[in-house]
């Protein structure tokens, strides 16, 4: 009986066999598989699903290159132990709600080459651990709120070469950890404010290649770790002030654009900036950039066109102070063509006359665009007499004397520009066919007048140019079929009256420049129609009256640019109307008094506040009432004033100007003396009175402490010049006026110092 159960018991080698052949069993059959490494490898190898035949102890899953199409919802149920799962160029088109369920200990998911078009709320979930994400090169148009709300884990997402067109308030909720976004070779043209919300752990952010218009500030806002942005390959000509205002950033990439222009305090609310790359634009003129990026080591203008005479002198100076690298080449004067910007010196730059600068920019305009000969077909579309490039989707007829705008440019262009001819009336529909232009410049072209509808199918245009021209009036459809115009420039026209009327065709309008006309009065209603708008310039002009209900409409305003008018008083009921005003620039106005309260209405909102070089005389002590802590910058600098207003209210301010004005140091302007005492700044005043004390900084002088209240002052701090001045009076017993004599105590308490020191 031993025997016979013995019989029946299967050999050792024979179990082996049976749980290799079990295991075997459990490897799909066109697959390999690595039963140590405990990978399974299935590419190119026709799949139409996820094999079910996976061993469920399988951690790295590769099915590359296979036609699977559609991940049902728990497609790998019975596999979940997976890390790592390669799903590349599987043509799948949809990812089912819950598809990856059961995956929570999943690392790294690679979606790329695909043919995904929407993510839907739950196709992600079940991704607890994940942290890298990569759908490059899908067919993504639509991210639904919440689809990355389980990603707690996620610290790189890649969504590049996708056809995102927008990026929706919420988008990114839920990734907790997320370090790097990449949203490269899309065609995002807006981000909602909110878009980026939540991603508090953000470093860098890819959006080069898009189409994006302007700098998203708002958005950027909410970004406050990230160190490094590319925002490369973007249509943007113009980067306003304070555009970029994020308190990490070190490194910020702006190559490859269409800028022709920014602000000199374009960075300056980024303070840890370390590199700047403007290569490969528009730029002529660099403006120095204003403090604010004091760790600024690096400023790439490699590419650029930069004409090195007077106006660069500024920069180079700047860039010397501030030991910043300049990167780059000049473009011109002929002498200086080729030259290493870091190696020219500020007396290099000079500035010849006019005539001859002139003179000179159109023969090396002539140089670098000869002749046109006949092209090949396959070269870009491009009208007689201009330059065309195809690679960045620009076109040029600047200065060539043409008397109609030229025709037969490639749909494909982006940036036209026809500066410096001889139009003097521009048609309705006179530019056909260029419906993706997003700047437009026509400067200096004697234009006269602009019949309605003349950019009839420049849906896509943005900036336009119309500065320094002759135009007096326009028709109330000029700017007809304008639907993404944002910044309108008019300045240096004919303009004596306000073209009233002429902007309600125009919904996105957010910067409106009428600097240097002759316009006399805002009426009522002047700006109805542009109710969107941000920024109105009027500086220069000869305004003398502002109609309460000029700007009745406004609300959104945050910037009114006053400056070198002809006001007498500050429009104190048309300022009622704006409630999100930032900046207000009176300076240069014949404005001698200002009265009580003149600026209560822009109380909880204005920051920037120029009342400089205004001839002012005096200021009613509570003409700042109101204005309290969010004011950060008052310039008053320039006038006639001897007293100032109670500024204890101003608490946040950062900047503060009154030089140049003849300051009464005695007791009335105690309050000044005592405010400085508090406030941790630089403040620029001077005593012009009494004589006696003409110069002297106020915060430096003594008189004060024999004011009621004045007891609590510190003494005056020694200059550190004019020692000889001092010691004569200390030798003489007494200092300024000769009211205080050195007691025997300070005389001895000095002796013994000196044999000490002996």
């Amino acid at each position: 009986m031993l025997f016979s159960h013995e019989a029946h018991v299967p050999p050792l080698s024979l179990l082996l066999l049976l749980a290799v052949a079990t295991r075997a069993a459990k490897c799909p059959q066109p697959c390999v598989c690595d039963r140590i490494q405990l990978t399974v490898t299935c590419v190119n190898k026709n799949l139409t699903e996820v094999p079910a035949t996976v061993d469920e102890i399988t951690v790295k899953l590769d099915l590359r290159g296979n036609a699977i199409q559609e991940l049902p919802t728990g497609a790998f149920r019975h596999t979940p132990y997976l890390t790592h799962l390669s799903l590349q160029r599987c043509s799948i088109r949809r990812v089912k709600e819950g598809a990856f369920r059961g995956l929570g200990r999943l690392v790294f998911l690679n979606l790329a080459g695909n043919d995904i078009d929407v993510l839907y709320q739950e196709s992600l979930d079940g991704l607890s651990s994940l942290k890298q994400l990569t759908m490059e090169r899908n067919r993504l148009e639509e991210i639904q709120p919440g689809a990355f709300a389980q990603l707690g884990f996620l610290n790189l997402l890649s969504l590049s070469h996708n056809q995102l067109v927008y990026i929706p308030n919420m988008a990114f909720q839920g990734l907790q950890n997320i370090k790097w976004l990449r949203l490269s070779h899309n065609s995002l043209n807006y981000l909602d404010i909110e878009a980026f919300a939540g991603l508090f752990t953000l470093n860098r952010l890819s959006l080069d290649h898009n189409e994006l218009q302007f700098f998203p500030t708002e958005t950027m806002t909410r970004l406050p770790e990230v160190t490094r942005l590319d925002l490369s390959y973007n249509p943007m000509t113009y980067l306003g002030e304070e555009s970029v205002s994020m308190a990490k950033l070190s490194h910020l990439f702006l190559d490859h654009m269409s800028l022709q222009d920014l602000a000199s305090s374009a960075v300056s609310k980024s303070p840890n900036l370390v590199h700047v790359d403007l290569s490969h634009n528009q730029l002529r003129v660099v403006q120095p950039f204003s403090e604010g990026s004091p760790k600024l080591a690096r400023l790439q203008l490699t590419g650029n066109p930069i004409y090195c005479n007077c106006y660069m002198r500024p920069l180079r100076e700047w860039a010397i102070a501030s030991e910043v690298k300049l990167l780059g080449t000049c473009a011109g004067p002929s002498h200086l063509s080729g030259e290493f910007l870091q190696a020219v010196q500020p007396l290099e730059l000079r500035c010849q006359s006019q005539e001859a600068m002139l003179k000179a920019e159109l023969e090396e305009a002539s140089q670098r665009a000869p002749p046109p000969t006949r092209e090949p077909e396959s070269r870009v579309k491009c009208p007689s007499n201009c330059v065309c490039e195809a690679e960045t989707h620009h076109s040029s007829c600047e200065n060539r004397g043409h008397g109609k705008v030229p025709r037969g440019f490639s749909p494909d262009t982006r940036l036209l520009d026809l500066r410096g001819n001889h139009f003097h009336y521009i048609p309705s529909n006179s530019f056909p066919g260029v419906p993706r232009v997003v700047s437009l410049h026509l400067q200096r072209c004697k234009i006269v007048d602009l019949e309605d509808g003349a950019f009839g199918g420049m849906k896509s245009l943005v900036y336009l140019y119309l500065s320094e021209n002759l135009i007096s009036t326009l028709g109330p459809e000029a700017f007809k079929g304008l639907p993404q115009l944002t910044y309108l420039h008019l300045e240096k026209n004919s303009f004596s009256i306000f073209p009233k009327g002429s902007f309600k065709l125009l919904p996105g309008l957010l910067a409106l420049h009428l600097e240097n006309n002759s316009i006399a009065e805002l009426q009522d209603g002047s700006l109805n129609g542009a109710e969107g708008l941000r920024a109105l310039y009027l500086g220069g002009n000869a305004v003398k009256k502002v109609s309460p209900g000029a700007l009745a409409r406004n609300a959104d305003l945050d910037t009114l640019h006053l400056a070198g008018n002809q006001l007498k008083e500050v429009p104190t009921e048309a300022l009622r109307e704006l409630k999100n005003l930032k900046e207000l620039r009176l300076s240069g106005n014949a404005i001698r008094w200002v009265g009580p309260r003149a600026f209560q209405p822009l109380g909880t909102t204005l920051r920037e506040l120029y009342l400089d070089n205004m001839g002012l005389e005096k200021m009613s002590p509570s003409s700042l009432a109101g204005l309290g802590p969010g004011l950060r910058s008052l310039f008053l600098e320039g006038n006639h004033l001897e007293e100032v207003p109670d500024l204890r209210p101003l608490t946040s301010l950062e900047v503060i100007n009154l030089a140049g004005n003849p300051l009464m140091c005695d007791c009335p302007l105690l309050p000044l003396r005592l405010w400085i005492e508090k406030v941790n700044l630089k403040v620029r005043a001077t005593c012009a009175n009494p004589p006696e004390l003409k110069g002297r900084r106020v915060k430096d002088v003594h008189v004060f402490k024999a004011c009621p209240g004045g007891q609590a002052l510190p003494p005056p701090p020694r200059a550190k010049t004019a020692k000889t001045t001092r010691l004569s009076r200390v030798k003489q017993g007494g200092t300024l006026g000769g009211q205080v004599r050195q007691s025997p105590k300070l005389k001895a308490a000095k002796k013994s110092k000196r044999r000490s020191v002996a």
